[in-house]
C-alpha cells in the first residue's frame, strides 16, 4: 500500500442538498429542499445525474426526501468522518482537521501533531475558514457491495443528527449497523436564526414501514448468511481502518477543489454547505447575524418586487 493518502472507501457517486450555480461571475452553493444524487462525472452544468436519481424522483413524486441505503461498516467512525476543516480557498489543499483536542496540521516542514482548541479559540480559524465537515459513506441498491455514495456537509444539525444515530443503531443492533434496512431522510426545521425559513438536514433512520423489532431480526438474518458464505465484516473493518489512518489528509488536492467551491466558499462567514446547504453549522456569531441581516433585506425585496 502506497504511504501518505488516505485509503477511502470506493466512490460511485454523490449524494448532496442542492448545487453550485453560477451568480454574478461566481460559483455559489444554492439551497434545495431534496436530495440530488449525482455520478462522478462533471458536464457544463455541473455533476451530472446518477441512474439512481431519476428512478427515486419518480417513485416519490419529483422531489427525493428519502434515500433506502446501508452501511459498509458496523463501526459508526468508519461510516461516518467528522472533523472540524480548514482548507486553502486557493489551491484546495487541506491544510488543517482536528477534533476538538488534536489536529494535523501542513507547514513548511511537513505534517505536524498540534492541540486542537476548536474553531472558536484558534487564530488560524477565523472568518469562518475552518469548521465542521463530515462525510457519509452510504450503499444504495445491490449491485455493488463496497461501491458507496458519499454525502458531505458542513451543516452541525446533520452532523449531530447522524453521529447519534449511527451510536444508537450500534447500542441496539448489537454492533450489527452493516445488516440494517436503512434510509437517509431529509428533514426542515425553523430557528430564530433563520427567521422562520425551514433549515434542512439529514437523518438517518430504519426504513419506512419497517419496525425496529424487524429491522434487527432482517440484521440477524443477513448478517448469519454473510458469515455462512464467507463474507469477514472484521476483515473488512480492519483493511478500512488502515485505510483511513494510511495519511493525514482525507481529502486529496484533486478533491479539495471541489469540497472549497461546494462548502467553503469566499467570503461566506463560514456557512458555505451544500450538503445541507440551509442550515447553520456552528453556534450564533457576528457571521450567522450579518447572514441572518441578508436573508431579511432578500426576504423584504421578494415582498416589495411582488
Amino acid at each position: 500500500m502506497l504511504k501518505g493518502f488516505v485509503i477511502t472507501p470506493p466512490v460511485l457517486g454523490r449524494i448532496s442538498i442542492g448545487k453550485v450555480i453560477e451568480k454574478a461571475g461566481k460559483r455559489l452553493p444554492e439551497k434545495d429542499d431534496q436530495f440530488t444524487i449525482t455520478s462522478q462525472v462533471q458536464g457544463a452544468d455541473g455533476w451530472l445525474p446518477h441512474p439512481f436519481d431519476e428512478g427515486f424522483r419518480k417513485a416519490q413524486g419529483g422531489k427525493i426526501r428519502s434515500i433506502p441505503i446501508r452501511l459498509l461498516f458496523n463501526d459508526p467512525d468508519l461510516n461516518f468522518r467528522a472533523e472540524y476543516a480548514l482548507f486553502d480557498r486557493r489551491t484546495g489543499r487541506p491544510v488543517c482537521v482536528g477534533n476538538g483536542e488534536t489536529c494535523k496540521r501542513r507547514s513548511e516542514s511537513g505534517v505536524q501533531s498540534l492541540p486542537c482548541p476548536s474553531p472558536e479559540g484558534c487564530a488560524l480559524a477565523q472568518n469562518g475558514a475552518c469548521k465542521p465537515y463530515g462525510r457519509l459513506n452510504v450503499l444504495i441498491g445491490d449491485d455493488d457491495p463496497l461501491g458507496s455514495f458519499v454525502f458531505r456537509t458542513t451543516g452541525f444539525n446533520s452532523i449531530r443528527t447522524l453521529s447519534a444515530r449511527l451510536a444508537y443503531f450500534q447500542a441496539i443492533s448489537g454492533n450489527r449497523v452493516a445488516y440494517l434496512p436503512l434510509e437517509l431522510r431529509l428533514r426542515g426545521k425553523s430557528t430564530r436564526q433563520s427567521m422562520g425559513t425551514p433549515i434542512y438536514y439529514v437523518d438517518l433512520t430504519v426504513r419506512s414501514g419497517v419496525s425496529v423489532e424487524d429491522a434487527l431480526t432482517e440484521a440477524k438474518r443477513l448478517e448469519a448468511n454473510r458469515q455462512e458464505a464467507g463474507f469477514d465484516q472484521v476483515a473488512l473493518e480492519t483493511a478500512a481502518r488502515q485505510g483511513f489512518s494510511n495519511g493525514a489528509f482525507e481529502e486529496s488536492d484533486e478533491e479539495g477543489g471541489a469540497v472549497v467551491e461546494e462548502f467553503y466558499p469566499e467570503g461566506d462567514g463560514g456557512q458555505g454547505d451544500l450538503g445541507v446547504a440551509s442550515e447553520k453549522s456552528a453556534a450564533p456569531s457576528l457571521a450567522d447575524k450579518l447572514e441572518d441581516r441578508v436573508v431579511r433585506l432578500g426576504s423584504d425585496a421578494g415582498k416589495n418586487s411582488v
